[in-house]
């Protein structure tokens, strides 16, 4: 089965190589180097939220031919310095891992050498056959990856912006997959083995939804038999697939759930949570995208202009939307004093927008900048890799690019329609061991 899309900016083409494994196409020939991505797709779960971040750390130590790093290094070195890094990604509440690798266009390369083949013969191999013990993945590089995983872990403390973000969608929803670090937690990470982690290899490579995405110049035959080739020893898999992401439509209480915490801080983080109603039971893609424009996903939105600029409030104040899972998030950097006035002008802004108070300037700037936004990301290789991908996992498939072109046919009324359902779910305050007035009253719980 194939599909072909001509007319964008970039070809895009869609094949399945087998059942349960498919393969994306972007065929450009801008750059000097091409990229690809193998993606194993997998549910969300806590129980093996861990053992799919620790996977492919592990993998990358050594395949049955090139069995450590060293031997790995010196062959990717052969290949004019093609790199393979593990990746994990988290997807609204599809867990996606496996290989990132980019590679020098075969089009510079002197010797006329295939570097595409040879290097997906590698990510293949990392992935189909790696480096065992006795039939189980090394022990050693396995407490090895183990120990890196857990220092990620515990460094994301260290990252106040996105540790508040990561609280806030823990706290909001907690009983959700969502809420679910990509990486999992300490503990969980610790009681991995190499035994546990070689049966989980074994589930995953063999039942799983794969989704490839390969950006470049090669054709897209071309593309197709050397994937073809590598993966020849998978078996079909017609039941996988790609997992589904639960959206919660409405807050699950009337008033917002308050959560504050402290830690040694200098600025306070405010990150809040909101359900998207039911917009989200038939999403408008590109009115979404253009309401978090409009709110706070621009230099020329609403929190940015007013809540940062304006009334100088934050540090930073955006707002993002996560299409697959149907919340938004606004997350900002505040002085401990101003919480609560921060609070309230962020909200005052939403209803703004609901009540359809945009005026002219405001509308033609968001939708510019999402044009641009959306080509600045198609100049980057990863950049169209991630879009390209998203789309993929989408309920409702687009071109990335078609995608920001339709944001200019959205009315003002379709962007009210969207935001009137909009509601405050859960909010999120860290702040430092200084004393500090709490928002809220009898909700805020303090960790």
């Amino acid at each position: 089965m194939s599909y072909s899309n001509t007319s964008a900016q970039y070809p895009v083409h869609k094949f399945e190589l087998k059942p349960g494994i498919s393969l994306t196409c972007i065929e450009t020939d801008k750059f000097k180097s091409g990229c690809l991505t193998v993606n194993i797709l997998t549910p969300l779960r806590r129980e093996t939220a861990a053992l799919n971040a620790l996977l492919p750390r592990v993998l990358r130590r050594g395949s049955s031919t090139l069995q450590d790093m060293q031997s790995i290094s010196a062959a990717l070195d052969d290949l004019y310095g093609v790199r393979v890094e593990p990746i994990v990604r988290k997807k609204g509440e599809i867990h996606c891992l496996g290989f990132y690798a980019d590679f020098a266009d075969d089009r510079y390369i002197p010797s006329g050498e295939s570097i595409l083949e040879k290097s997906i013969d590698i990510v293949g191999e990392m992935l189909t056959s790696p480096y065992m013990i006795n039939d189980f993945l090394s022990q050693e590089y396995t407490e090895g990856e183990k120990a890196n995983l857990i220092d990620d872990i515990r460094a994301i403390i260290n990252d106040k912006q996105g540790y508040a973000t990561n609280r806030l969608l823990e706290e909001m929803c907690d009983g959700e997959a969502f809420g679910i670090s990509k990486l999992g937690t300490e503990a969980e990470a610790n009681s991995i083995t190499y035994q546990t982690l070689t049966t989980h290899y074994r589930e995953v490579i063999s039942s799983s939804r794969f989704e490839i995405v390969y950006c470049g110049s090669a054709d897209p035959n071309r593309v197709v038999a050397a994937f073809k080739s590598t993966f020849n020893s998978l078996p079909a898999r017609p039941n996988a697939i790609i997992p589904k992401t639960s959206i919660v439509y409405e807050p699950n209480s009337d008033s917002p759930r308050r959560i504050e915490e402290k830690l040694e801080v200098s600025q306070g983080k405010l990150v809040i949570g909101f359900r998207m109603g039911n917009t989200m039971k038939d999403p408008d893609f590109p009115t979404l995208v253009l309401l978090n424009a409009i709110y706070g996903g621009s230099i020329t939105s609403k929190l940015f202009l007013n809540v940062r600029e304006k009334l100088s409030l934050c540090y930073y104040a955006s707002s993002m939307v996560d299409k697959f899972k149907g919340i938004m998030l606004v997350s900002s950097g505040v002085e401990f004093s101003n919480f609560n006035v921060a609070l309230d002008e962020i909200l005052s802004q939403l209803s703004s927008v609901q009540r359809g108070e945009i005026n002219d300037w405001e509308f033609t700037s968001a939708k510019r900048s999402i044009v641009t936004s959306a080509k600045s990301a198609l100049d980057r290789l990863g950049g169209i890799e991630e879009l390209y991908f998203d789309s993929a996992l989408s309920e409702f498939p687009y071109d990335p690019l078609e995608l920001s072109e339709m944001v200019e046919d959205v009315t003002l009324e379709n962007v009210i329609t969207a935001a009137s359902g909009i509601k405050v779910d859960s909010i999120y305050l860290l702040s430092g061991f200084e004393e500090t007035e709490n928002i809220g009253g009898e909700n805020i719980e303090t960790n």
